[in-house]
C-alpha cells in the first residue's frame, strides 16, 4: 500500500513576513492520518485551525491566503510547495502571525526543516485525486491572456511559460517542464527565489507591503541587471519560482494530483480558480489509492531524499 506520510518529529523556525515584516514563528508538528495539513494560529485568544482546502483561498494578491472566520495565513505557496514535492500528507503548522516567514525566498529552507525532522509512514492509504478529463480556465484575450489546464497523466507533471519583457527575464529560459516522477524536486526547484523589480519594490512599500523584502530573499532587478552579489541560483530561476508557486497554490487542494498542469502567464488566483473548476466538475475527477505500489506513478513510493 501506497502510505500517508507526516513528520517524525517536531522541527521549528523563526523569520519575517514579505509583506508585512513582522517576526513570525512556525512549529511543525507531526499529525495523524487523515488529517491534512493544517495551519493553526496560536497567537490568538483562542487558537485557530485552517485546514488546506481550494475554498480556504480568500485573497490572491501578490500571494496566496487562507482563512477561516476572521482568522487567515499569507503566503502559504512557499512552504505548501515544500510538501508537495516531499509528498507529505499531514502536518501541523502553529504560526504566531498572519504571514508564514519568507526566509530566503524560496522553498529550499522548509525543504530543509522537513527532511531534518524526518518523514515517517503511516498506516493509512495516501489518497491521490486523479483528473479523468481536461479542464482549463481562461482569462483576457490577446496579450493579457493567460491560462492554466489540468489533463489526464499518470503521475504529476508540470509546464509553464512565463513572458516578462525584461532583459534579464529575457536572456533566460522561459518556459520549463518538471515531472515529479523523473526530477529532484529539492535540487531542480526548491531553490528557486520569489523575484521583483526595484520599481515595483519602492511602489509596493508605498503601500504598506513588501516590508520585509530585501536581496536576502528575492532576486531583486533594476531596469538592466540582477542586483543580487550572487546573481541566480539557475539559469532559468525565474520560470522555475513560477512551477515552484504552482506545486504549492494546487497543493492547497488537500490531497496530491494526478495530472499534467500547463500554464501561460498564470498566477496565485488562476491556480486556485482552476482547482475549484475541477472540484466544481465531478465527472473531471476521482479520488484513487494505490494497494500496491508497482501500480502507483514512478518515484511516488519513494519518500524524497534532499539534495
Amino acid at each position: 500500500m501506497l502510505q500517508q506520510r507526516t513528520l517524525k518529529s517536531i522541527t521549528r523556525a523563526v523569520g519575517v513576513g514579505l509583506h508585512s515584516g513582522q517576526r513570525v514563528e512556525l512549529t511543525l508538528r507531526p499529525a495523524p492520518a487523515d488529517t491534512g495539513i493544517v495551519f493553526r494560529r496560536v497567537d490568538l485568544p483562542e487558537p485557530v485551525d485552517i485546514p488546506m482546502r481550494a475554498e480556504s483561498v480568500t485573497d490572491t494578491r501578490l500571494a496566496s491566503t487562507v482563512s477561516t472566520g476572521g482568522a487567515k495565513v499569507q503566503t502559504v505557496e512557499h512552504i505548501m510547495s515544500a510538501c508537495a514535492g516531499l509528498g507529505l500528507d499531514n502536518l501541523y503548522i502553529d504560526i504566531t502571525a498572519d504571514e508564514v516567514p519568507i526566509l530566503d525566498g524560496s522553498a529550499s529552507s522548509f525543504v530543509f526543516l522537513l527532511q531534518s525532522a524526518g518523514i515517517e509512514l503511516q498506516k493509512a492509504p495516501r489518497r491521490f485525486i486523479r483528473v479523468l478529463r481536461p479542464v482549463e480556465v481562461r482569462e483576457g484575450e490577446g496579450d493579457h491572456l493567460k491560462w492554466a489546464r489540468l489533463e489526464p497523466y499518470h503521475g504529476f507533471k508540470l509546464s509553464f511559460e512565463i513572458d516578462f519583457d525584461h532583459r534579464v527575464v529575457n536572456a533566460t529560459g522561459q518556459r520549463y517542464e518538471f515531472d515529479l516522477s523523473v526530477g529532484q524536486y529539492a535540487r531542480d526547484i526548491a531553490r528557486a527565489r520569489t523575484f521583483g523589480f526595484t520599481k515595483e519594490v519602492e511602489y509596493m512599500r508605498s503601500r504598506g507591503l513588501a516590508l520585509g523584502g530585501g536581496l536576502d530573499n528575492a532576486i531583486v532587478m533594476d531596469d538592466h541587471k540582477v542586483l543580487n552579489a550572487g546573481g541566480l541560483r539557475y539559469d532559468d530561476e525565474f520560470v522555475k519560482h513560477k512551477i515552484l508557486d504552482a506545486m504549492g497554490d494546487l497543493y492547497i487542494v488537500g490531497k496530491p494530483l494526478l495530472a499534467a498542469y500547463s500554464a501561460f502567464r498564470s498566477g496565485h488566483a488562476l491556480n486556485n480558480k482552476l482547482l475549484r473548476e475541477l472540484l466544481a466538475q465531478s465527472d473531471a475527477y476521482e479520488i484513487v489509492t494505490f494497494e500496491d505500489t508497482r501500480q502507483a506513478p514512478r518515484g511516488f513510493g519513494e519518500i524524497a531524499r534532499a539534495w
